[in-house]
């Protein structure tokens, strides 16, 4: 597996090649990332992953600074997915400017949800990964359906630029007692990893109380807002929405529920589809 660090290098590295698979990440690997891996492989003729933590998709108030960046244990376990090449820019190699050209997606789908607590998320999203299709040369990109939106955002983003490139969406990956694996779990106490199955279990209530034929959506997506608040967490959303657009589902549509919410210091997000 080769380590790289410059877009030169790279795109020397992928000269023989005609199709890359490529799964974008922020580093601080866990198991959803290495299925992904595991996935893209038989997908193209070289498997890349590459490890940025992107400064534009994060709020002053976030996260940034403490993000957890572990470059080494991630290309061991990279190494042991199968990984071909591990791309791991500086900040002055990816944006040696001040990055002025961005890509705002349409507010009807960047703007609602996670889009509308965390304003700009989306155009950092875009413009990182924009970016990171272009050296790499993707001709496959997988993402993770645990950040549902945002494969939604990326994968309409492909499609109106016309952009030769299957975006594909990995299963979310949960521990065995239903917790969605995430990078952020890592805040989390002990005590709290067990408070955080809360979130999965009041998605699968949901789930399978519309697939049993409830059709009053808001009713459960309240009850699940004031199942979450008994409990001492801070939810920003809990929404049933259409699954290709995320906007409110008429019937006969395919659903998923989303929900974000803050356990002590720590936001973690989930979904399901129905």
């Amino acid at each position: 597996m080769q380590l790289i660090h410059t877009i030169a290098e790279l795109r020397e590295a992928l000269s023989q090649y005609r199709h890359p698979a490529v799964v974008p990440t922020m580093g601080n690997l866990h198991a959803g990332h290495l299925a992904l891996v595991r996935q893209a492989k038989p997908l193209g003729d070289v498997t890349i992953s590459t490890i940025f933590v992107n400064r534009l998709q994060f709020a002053p108030h976030e996260d940034f600074d403490t993000y957890p960046r572990t470059l080494e244990a991630d290309c061991e376990h990279l190494e042991a997915a199968g990984c071909d090449i591990v791309f791991a820019p500086k900040e002055s190699e990816l944006y040696p400017q001040a990055q002025t050209f961005k890509v705002h997606p349409p507010t009807e789908l960047a703007d609602i949800l996670e889009g509308h607590f965390r304003p700009g998320f989306f155009i950092g999203v875009c413009t990182v990964v924009m970016k990171l299709l272009a050296v790499t040369q993707a001709r496959t990109a997988l993402f993770g359906k645990k950040d549902y939106q945002q494969l939604m955002v990326i994968r309409n983003m492909v499609k109106q630029f016309a952009l030769p490139i299957d975006v594909i969406g990995g299963e979310t990956q949960r521990n065995e007692a239903g917790l969605a694996l995430s990078s952020r779990n890592g805040y989390l106490t002990p005590a709290q990893r067990e408070e955080a199955l809360l979130l999965s279990r009041t998605l699968r209530y949901i789930v399978d109380t519309v697939r049993q034929g409830e059709t009053d959506l808001a009713r459960l997506e309240q009850e699940g807002m004031q199942t979450l608040r008994a409990a001492g967490w801070l939810p920003d959303y809990v929404a049933v929405r259409r699954q290709s657009d995320l906007q409110t589902p008429l019937a006969g549509d395919a659903k998923v529920v989303l929900a974000a919410a803050r356990l002590g210091t720590t936001r973690l997000i989930d979904n399901m589809e129905i």
